[in-house]
């Protein structure tokens, strides 16, 4: 397969700093190398500009913090994948998950100006499906799933043009942690959720088959995956650790089955914090994942 790495080294959307050094600590941990030993053909295409935050605005006058920047940075996202061939694997790395935004629509207008039909798997702590009038910080790496979806602010909905995410093509697994109007908002919208109760109950297996088939339609499947969803001690250097989460195993088995099917056609990992981290142990734990998502089996 033809992989192409891009950082999007996005330290706006969180209220933590560090994360923009992200990029760097999973390419440190050695993901090209890992991905070129599995017969890959891997090149990296550095990084998105993103601005720092001590440089731009942090206010704009729409409740969203660093709003400017992070609109250029998304456009800039958006346009990179869009150009890339339609035999590219991309794997985009952050950064905080704002940049999701631009991932999921740059890769949606990949070969088709009006859009793939996207389906995402979204494994993260989170649901990050707020909107400026939900939101409790104003935070906008807690809203990108939203934003895809057409809701809040319509700058960072409309990144795809008229291309919007279905809320029917949305499978979240590893939820743990729900703002209480982002609950309501992903109960209205029909979201279909996982969280960790439900890994607990039906095992990952179960819940691999049931999200495979939920998405039977659609024509492409983004994988999102936040350092989060797996439990702090697995990985601890992300900023919004939860304690309760995806264990390693169960974390490299919902890759290694994604992987199988061989509909997944995208990428990102998001949230490595090497600054809140031990010896880069969660780029690390990230890049085996990724790994197990691109082919990587025990025999």
């Amino acid at each position: 397969m033809n992989i192409n790495i891009l950082g999007i080294p996005m330290d706006l959307g969180a209220g933590r700093r560090g994360v923009d050094m992200g990029p760097s600590a999973l390419r440190n941990a050695r993901l090209a190398q890992r991905l070129g030993e599995l017969g890959h053909s891997v090149r990296d295409l550095g990084d998105v500009p993103v601005a720092l935050p001590e440089s731009v605005d942090k206010f704009s006058g729409s409740g969203l913090d660093f709003l400017s920047p992070i609109l250029d940075a998304s456009r800039a996202t958006v346009e990179r994948l869009r150009a890339l061939p339609a035999d590219i694997f991309p794997i985009t790395i952050g950064g905080d998950h704002s940049i999701a935004m631009g991932t999921v629509a740059g890769n949606a207008l990949r070969g088709n100006d009006r859009g793939h039909r996207m389906g995402l798997i979204w494994v993260d702590a989170h649901t990050d499906f707020n909107t400026p009038d939900s939101s409790p910080s104003g935070n906008i790496h807690g809203m990108p799933v939203a934003q895809l979806c057409g809701l809040g602010n319509p700058e960072l909905a409309s990144l795809a043009g008229d291309w919007r995410l279905r809320t029917e093509d949305i499978v979240m697994i590893g939820i743990r942690s729900v703002d209480a109007k982002e609950a309501a908002l992903v109960r209205e919208h029909g979201i279909r959720i996982y969280t960790m109760k439900d890994v607990d109950q039906l095992g990952i297996t179960r819940i691999f088959e049931e999200t495979t088939e939920y998405l039977s339609d659609v024509e492409r499947l983004h994988v999102s995956y936040d350092a989060d969803a797996l439990d702090p001690s697995v990985t601890p250097g992300t900023g919004t650790t939860v304690p309760g989460g995806l264990s390693y195993r169960e974390g490299h088995l919902l890759m290694e089955l994604l992987c199988e099917t061989g509909r997944v056609t995208s990428m990102d990992i998001v949230e490595v914090n090497p600054t809140l981290d031990t010896g880069n142990k969660t780029a690390e734990v990230m890049v085996e994942m990724s790994a197990s998502l691109m082919g990587l089996r025990i025999m």
